[in-house]
């Protein structure tokens, strides 16, 4: 019998198989021991503002003073306001706390106001509702409250004053008013006491100025245009419209603004009724050429 034999497997055939058994290897390896991929950051949380309450809560009417609002994520704060109308300045202090500086109350009226704070045109969420309350504090309150309330045509205190507009105008007579609601006391040189006595310079704006001018123990202080930036609400304008060196017409100051970086001085009284009449408006569109200055109150 004849022996069988047996060829060698070709040794190409061998280190295929040799090589499809290391890259298995290697392919089961690298699932059980390769480096994993690395983790993502996480996202980023959204920090979101929201107010949690205001002190103090309530103010005068002219001047509420300033106010903290105190929160979380305030940092963005651009604007707050009282009753519609914006804070005369919002600082941010940090990011918990906000300083903003109260503006005069609307129409000067005795209210509980809402206040809103916003991040551009955004309104920050609030814990609560958030008021401020006004109220009646001051003399200046007490007169800008009277002028405020009898400025119009069909608002006169005529029962008390009448008024004088056959004669030459009420203007006077409007801010002797707002004098006497001040808390300011009448003297043998100026006072009322009926629509059919009273003296000439409370009725007249000539006789009211050389009556401060003679009277300095009074306190008042007469300020030039030049001196505008001392002027505060409830002062005193008075206008020489034909610059001839006689007072012609007379005001109260009824609030003062910054727009643009500009002061704005508003007026109210009779003759033009007004409560907001702009002072700048008057001695240049009004009367072109117009003199004009100003008196303190004490």
């Amino acid at each position: 019998m004849r022996p069988i034999l047996r060829h060698p497997r070709p040794l190409r055939s061998r280190t295929g198989a040799v090589a499809l058994l290391a890259a298995a290897a290697v392919l089961f390896s690298g699932c059980a021991t390769g480096a994993e991929p690395a983790d993502s950051p996480p996202a980023a949380v959204e920090q979101t503002a929201s107010v949690q309450g205001i002190e103090p809560t309530s103010g005068s009417l002219v001047s509420g003073g300033i106010v903290t609002i105190t929160g979380e994520n305030l940092s963005d704060v651009t604007r707050v306001t009282f009753a519609g109308v914006g804070a005369t300045d919002v600082t941010v202090v940090s990011d918990t706390q906000v300083t903003a500086a109260v503006p005069v109350a609307a129409e000067y009226v005795p209210t509980i106001e809402d206040v809103h704070v916003y991040a551009d045109t955004v309104e920050v969420a609030s814990a609560a509702p958030l008021t401020y309350e006004r109220a009646v504090l001051t003399p200046v309150d007490a007169q800008l409250q009277y002028a405020f309330q009898h400025w119009s045509t069909d608002t006169y205190n005529l029962a008390t004053y009448g008024e004088f507009n056959s004669v030459g105008g009420d203007c006077m007579n409007f801010v002797s008013q707002t004098l006497i609601a001040r808390g300011i006391a009448q003297t043998s040189g100026w006072n009322f006491t009926s629509p059919t006595k009273y003296s000439g310079s409370w009725i007249y704006t000539p006789s009211f100025e050389n009556y401060l001018l003679a009277s300095p123990e009074l306190g008042f202080t007469r300020l030039t245009v030049d001196q505008r930036d001392q002027v505060e609400v409830g002062d005193i304008v008075v206008f020489d419209w034909n610059d001839n060196d006689s007072a012609d017409h007379i005001q109260i100051v009824s609030d003062i603004r910054v727009v643009d970086g500009v002061q704005q001085i508003l007026m109210v009284g009779h003759n033009l009724d007004s409560n907001w009449r702009d002072f700048d408006t008057t001695i240049t569109v009004d009367h072109p050429g117009a003199l004009a200055w100003f008196w303190k109150v004490p």
